[in-house]
């Protein structure tokens, strides 16, 4: 959530914030209503609580007839310091409410507009030329179904639409990718981590994902536990309610969890394949850093998610994400999209997200420095949804004969291997 120090003296800046996101801009003028009955009825409720005690001190020196007349008074101010509680709760919940509805304030930088309306800041590496080499590029699941790595008939009838089963060596690739993915993590610095898939409400809603996320959560209403779309999630819980050292920032972690996603709204989207799933596996990385820090760290963990899309010889490109298209939690995006061959365009392979103070307030993270305690600020980025890496590496590195070289940072993983060839049927 926001400070809503800063939502009281600049409104202006958040409702700019929100039109630019195209959220409900009248949700800002609703909260500061909120907040202003919140904070009088408070003082309403301080003032007669103190009026409670002194009139308690004073009945034991009345008079007979002084304390009759405070004894009534007393029992007036019992019911009024009642409603004036009731108030203050009514108020200072409603402000909660409608402060966990208002998106983190669009970073200044941030280009205004819809999905389409990114920029591109950078583009790596050299797009193929098939016909130059003398054969039409298959897409993923052709390539794959070929080399007995994917099997998404199977994954249908077992479990619907959307699932999929990967067999032989696509296995193996996802292990590759993951190990060579966590690798390169604890190189870094990162702690790697294996995290809960399922997480408490408060976890889901903390990290921002109960709002404009929510119809792609799947929720388990008997025990009321949440299945992550992401290990940001249970990452971003790790330290709720707690208070960290300054000096021991940043801390940073590499988590790998399997991910859910319901996918509402994008029916007859990428339906072909596995490059858009209800389930599939991820390596994210988190940190945790002093707020004067957050922008560098959005940085960093570009810089770390474009090594490794280098290593795996890709070509992408970076793009500044609009701000109709950020998630409720992030100020700033960097996405870094690959070049999908038979789809002719670039597609979202990883992404990083700048959340500054916004998560951090939710789940109460906190920071000591000397004798000032105030909230840090998180950051995420997906160094590798291993599904869509998979659709990469085989389209854009795939042979003529239907064989698919293997990126050289990944051999090691698969034994040395550097050619993945089809399977005799």
């Amino acid at each position: 959530m926001i400070d809503l120090r800063l939502l009281r003296e600049d409104p202006d800046r958040v409702r700019a914030s929100q039109r630019a996101r195209g959220e409900d801009v009248a949700l800002v003028d609703s909260l500061l209503s909120a907040d202003e009955r919140r904070r009088s009825s408070g003082v309403r409720f301080d003032e007669l609580r103190s009026e409670q005690k002194s009139l308690g001190k004073l009945v034991s020196k009345a008079t007979p007839d002084e304390r009759i007349e405070l004894l009534k008074r007393a029992e007036q101010l019992k019911a009024e310091v009642k409603d004036a509680e009731a108030a203050q709760n009514e108020a200072d919940e409603e402000t909660k409410r409608l402060l966990l509805q208002l998106g983190n304030l669009v970073h200044p930088d941030v280009p205004v507009g819809g999905e389409e309306d990114f920029v591109v800041l950078e583009t790596h590496g050299t797009i193929r030329d098939f016909g130059a080499e003398g054969f039409e590029p298959k897409d993923h699941l052709e390539l794959g179904e070929a080399l007995g790595a994917i099997d998404v008939e199977r994954g249908a009838k077992v479990s619907g639409s959307r699932f999929y089963y990967l067999t032989g060596v696509g296995a193996l690739l996802e292990l590759a990718l993951v190990n060579a993915a966590i690798a390169q993590a604890t190189e870094a610095g990162f702690t790697p981590m294996l995290t809960p898939a399922l997480v408490r409400p408060r976890a889901m809603e903390g990290t921002g994902f109960l709002g404009q996320a929510a119809e792609n959560v799947y929720h388990l209403e008997k025990d009321d536990y949440y299945l992550v779309g992401t290990s940001e999630v249970p990452l971003a819980a790790y330290h709720m309610d707690e208070i960290l050292d300054a000096d021991k920032l940043p801390l940073r972690y590499a988590g790998f969890s399997p991910c859910f996603r319901r996918e509402a709204g994008t029916y007859g989207k990428d339906t072909r394949g596995i490059f858009r799933v209800h389930q599939f596996d991820k390596v994210e990385m988190f940190s945790y850093v002093a707020p004067e820090d957050a922008e560098n760290e959005h940085k960093r963990l570009l810089e770390w998610e474009k090594q490794w899309l280098t290593g795996l010889e890709l070509p992408f490109q970076v793009i500044d994400v609009a701000s109709g298209d950020l998630g409720a939690s992030a100020s700033r995006k960097f996405d870094c999209e690959a070049w999908i061959p038979t789809q002719g365009k670039y597609r979202e392979l990883t992404s990083a997200s700048n959340c500054d103070g916004f998560q951090a307030r939710r789940l109460a993270v906190r920071m000591r420095d000397g004798k000032k305690v105030q909230p840090l600020a998180t950051l995420n980025g997906t160094l590798c949804a291993v599904p869509r890496t998979i659709v990469a590496i085989l389209e854009n590195h795939q042979l003529a004969d239907g064989s698919v070289r293997v990126p050289e940072v990944l051999r090691p993983y698969l034994g040395g291997r550097e050619l993945l060839e089809p399977v005799a049927k």
